[in-house]
């Protein structure tokens, strides 16, 4: 009998897909960061949806802070809304608990949730709650909308052969509980699609190992990674930057002459927040392969 731990989560997805009606025309499908709704032509914004979720022992663990619980809850959702070029608007939000978890803990976990929604935008617009048997984890799970301007949609299947690739900010570290506080780069994703729009562009949840592949997979490329330039944060290996997942910092990907002006903008714009080209894009079928990054049912460690 084949099981979830012998295929993965990509693998079990390609195969769940196929077994339900999809859009046939869809403005992004199945793969992206957020689903795009395509409203018509005389709409000047695509709805974005995106569904997230978060289990204990799996995304947090018990003694985490319940308000930082909460922060990472949503500010996961916001991260995928800015890694499209867009924004939040409508948040449903669903906990699953077991019967003995202290109201206080489900209390501070809303004002994380409040916080978030306080600072990057966005409403609460309903939800669900249920238990689970005592010896269950806790689950929540966050659904929400949003939209982006239809010139500003940035994909992951965008990109050449030949583009640059560039992060945000420094990898490596989540397990320190940088995972629990990360800011989602919105304020910097406006402004890329603005000044400087990418040519496919996505966030880091899984690792610069993992997601990096599905980027390039998406684009119908291979890619080369220099290992000398990643911006490992201090403290940390380039192992772990390669593969601790959980940095939400933005990959994307650009034509290589365009990277010296941006990087020149970018010094100027965000002098704190570091952004660097990592390496670059190449023909399908060429390049590296990276091991490592986060893959669900293959592992089983608190992230």
């Amino acid at each position: 009998m084949t099981r979830l731990s012998d295929i993965g989560e990509d693998a079990l997805i390609s195969r769940l897909i196929r077994l339900v009606p999809l859009d046939p025309a869809p403005a992004a499908g199945p793969g992206d960061d957020c689903a795009v709704i395509d409203p018509g032509s005389a709409h000047p914004a695509l709805l974005l949806l995106k569904t997230d979720a978060l289990v204990e022992h799996v995304h947090f663990l018990p003694d985490a802070p319940a308000r930082a619980v909460g922060w990472k809850s949503c500010a996961r959702v916001v991260s995928d809304f800015a890694a499209m070029g867009g924004h939040p608007a409508h948040f449903l939000v669903t906990l699953a608990l077991p019967p003995q978890t202290p109201v206080a803990w489900a209390e501070d976990l809303y004002r994380g949730i409040a916080d978030c929604l306080q600072r990057f935008g966005g409403t609460l617009a309903g939800g669900e709650t249920s238990s689970v048997p005592p010896s269950s984890a806790a689950l929540i799970s966050i659904a929400a909308t949003g939209s982006v301007l239809r010139h500003h949609l940035t994909l992951r299947s965008t990109a050449k052969p030949g583009h640059a690739l560039l992060v945000t900010g420094t990898l490596g570290g989540s397990r320190l509980a940088k995972h629990l506080s990360f800011i989602p780069r919105m304020k910097e994703t406006d402004w890329l699609v603005s000044h400087f729009k990418p040519t496919a562009m996505m966030d880091l949840s899984d690792g610069l190992a993992r997601d990096l592949l599905r980027l390039a997979s998406a684009s119908g490329c291979g890619f080369v990674l220099d290992r000398d330039y990643l911006p490992v944060t201090e403290g940390c290996t380039v192992a772990e930057a390669l593969g601790d997942g959980e940095d939400f910092e933005i990959l994307l990907a650009m034509e290589e002459d365009r990277v010296a002006g941006l990087l020149a903008a970018w010094g100027q714009e965000f002098p704190e927040l570091a952004l660097t080209r990592i390496g670059c894009l190449v023909e399908a079928g060429t390049g590296e392969i990276l091991e490592g990054g986060w893959e669900h049912f293959t592992k089983d460690l608190a992230k």
